[in-house]
């Protein structure tokens, strides 16, 4: 019997569990993930959040648990040797540059992370996955696939012995490095491995050394080591240099035992037990194509593949399956035309580029010696170090133009800290209608939903109300986009949400003058909801954001920000181009009938 389904997730890591939360989100229920595993991951090797994944978790309303749960790397230490036979600490800076994030790395097994992602997937539309099958082959009939409705997709698993078929409209290659979706493509990973050999184990130590719980690089004569506090307060992650020429095959625990102790001498060193371990050759690899026909798409490191020392290969997989998902949901709620896909081509390729070319110079960094031979003081290397934070930290995605994103159609200097392409970066500001102080990315859930930010301008300038009526006028046309592209019987806000932030004293500003399209009937009770205005203004117990100076826009002016599902900028314009925010959605949205189809 064959099996038809809008999408087949081959995998349940990271990249296809995020996917497949979008999906719930925006309650595809024609889904089906393929696991190999009997069940859910019990122990994960991947272990480093970026504050980036943070971020998505908090839109995902899942970062609290995350967060209670994991160890917070705060701050970083570097040891070097002291010309005596022993080690010094050179300097602690701060892991993740202050400002750049509001959320902090922090450090989780992958198990765990992957269960918030499952939990918050089941309660969203009760999606499951289905454990236990193996992935055989992949097919796509190309002359098929032209046909957006067809299911020209061909997948056959196995379970318990019986093959299975499974035709889809599309598939995701989520099945790691030694992909079946990649295989039976014909693609190739491309690329090379250095003769650099690391170990890795988790351990519970005793030791002297005084910074076993700060995260720490440890240069010494006989080599690096890269300390990891783990959750829990004990475990504790060593990356251990091995000698050039070691055969991996051939390391044994003890030799990684023996190699940390000599390392970390004069301090005593330990291992009451060890978890967990593990030795590997260095090596970057991208795949030679990563999508097939617009219908199968290879995400983490079914496609790229890097060292895991600078933790990227969990949050970077998690963030492929966070570009696709949405666009997939936008797509089967016929909200886009499938062409919208090409741009996780065009985004998650050159991440992907990218990724690669920062693990090789990052991989050579952490090999380097703080010696007279190498000419490469303490100092520069923690330098270094430093100055990797923002990649590490997963902030430096730039994603180029396309149907989604205009940086040609922007005016970036009225929003200089805004970058389109980019992340939105967060400020705190206060919510009009209670006085709440909050962070303005909280208002970015992810709820499949657009946001329209329109940056007024101060309270104090008559002209600023006047303004936000002559938007509100354009935004409740019918040939504007809210109304062309929102089906009549949905709220008015489901797929594109205005967001009002003012500067000045909101105590001089009432709720009455704000257009009431800036607060709409909405929702089961039909209640006007007043959430969507903001003011950048002091607040009662957390002081002042300062929004309109971190983002750099001058509230004499004011600025237009529009932002996708996934919290990326899409386009930055004048507060008073009404034309221009209808242009972007022009471009990729298909217009709703009046039977709410497309």
């Amino acid at each position: 019997m064959v099996q038809y389904v809008d999408v087949l997730i081959c995998g349940s890591g990271s990249a296809g569990l995020c996917a497949a939360l979008w999906l719930s989100i925006y309650n595809i229920k024609s889904v089906k993930i393929l696991e190999r595993r009997s069940g859910p991951m019990k122990m994960g090797q991947a272990d480093g959040v970026q504050c980036r994944t943070v971020e998505v978790f908090e839109s995902f309303g899942i970062s609290e648990e995350l967060l209670r749960e994991a160890y917070h790397v705060l701050e970083v230490a570097f040891w070097s040797p002291d010309g005596k036979g022993g080690l010094y600490r050179t300097r602690r800076t701060a892991d993740t540059q202050p400002g750049l994030s509001h959320q902090p790395h922090v450090i989780l097994n992958q198990a765990r992370i992957n269960g918030l992602l499952l939990e918050a997937m089941r309660r969203a539309n009760g999606q499951e996955v289905d454990y236990g099958y193996a992935v055989k082959s992949v097919d796509v009939d190309s002359d098929l696939a032209k046909d957006p409705d067809s299911y020209c997709t061909t997948v056959i698993a196995e379970r318990d012995g019986k093959e299975e078929i499974i035709k889809a409209k599309y598939v995701l290659g989520c099945d790691g490095a030694h992909s079946v979706v990649r295989r039976s493509l014909g693609f190739q990973m491309l690329g090379d491995t250095t003769d650099a050999v690391w170990g890795v184990m988790d351990i519970y130590p005793r030791t002297d050394f005084p910074d076993i719980r700060r995260k720490s690089t440890i240069h010494s004569e006989s080599g690096t080591i890269l300390v990891i506090p783990r959750e829990g307060g004990s475990l504790v992650r060593f990356y251990i240099e091995m000698p050039i020429g070691t055969n991996v095959k051939e390391v044994k625990l003890e030799d990684l035992h023996k190699k940390a102790q000599q390392i970390f001498s004069p301090f005593s060193m330990e291992f009451a037990e060890s978890y967990w371990w593990s030795c590997y050759c260095i090596g970057q690899r991208l795949a030679d194509h990563f999508t097939k026909d617009n219908r199968v798409f290879l995400t983490g490191d079914a496609f790229h593949t890097h060292s895991p020392k600078a933790g990227l290969g969990m949050n970077t997989s998690l963030q492929d399956g966070h570009n696709i998902g949405w666009k997939l949901g936008t797509i089967l709620q016929g909200r886009s035309t499938p062409e919208l896909l090409k741009t996780y081509t065009l985004e998650r390729g050159k991440t992907a580029a990218d990724l690669i070319e920062f693990d090789r110079y990052f991989s050579k960094l952490m090999s380097l010696k703080a010696s007279k031979e190498t000419k490469v003081t303490p100092e520069e290397f923690s330098q270094g170090f430093i100055k990797s934070g923002r990649y590490t930290a997963g902030l430096t995605a730039t994603y180029e133009d396309s149907s989604i994103t205009s940086a040609d159609g922007s005016n970036q200097d009225l929003a200089q800290q805004i970058v389109v392409g980019m992340r939105f970066p967060n400020a705190q500001v206060v919510r009009f209608c209670d006085a709440k102080a909050m962070p303005l990315v909280q208002k970015l859930r992810a709820d499949g939903r657009w946001r329209v930010l329109f940056f007024a301008g101060k309270i104090s300038q008559p002209v600023t109300l006047a303004r936000l009526e002559k938007i509100a006028q354009y935004l409740d046309s019918t040939h504007g986009p809210i109304r062309k592209y929102t089906s009549p019987k949905a709220d008015i806000d489901s797929f594109i949400e205005p967001v009002v932030i003012f500067f000045g004293e909101r105590v001089k500003l009432e709720q009455e003058p704000i257009p009431q399209f800036f607060w709409p009937v909405t929702g089961k009770w039909k209640m006007r909801d007043l959430h969507k205005t903001f003011v950048d203004d002091e607040s009662y117990n957390s002081g002042h954001g300062h929004a309109y100076e971190k983002y750099g826009i001058d509230p004499e002016v004011g600025a237009t920000v529009i932002v996708r599902p996934d919290q990326y900028v899409s386009k930055v314009l004048p507060i008073d181009d009404t034309e221009g925010i209808g242009a972007l959605f022009d471009a990729f949205a298909v217009p709703q009938t009046q039977n709410g189809s497309t």
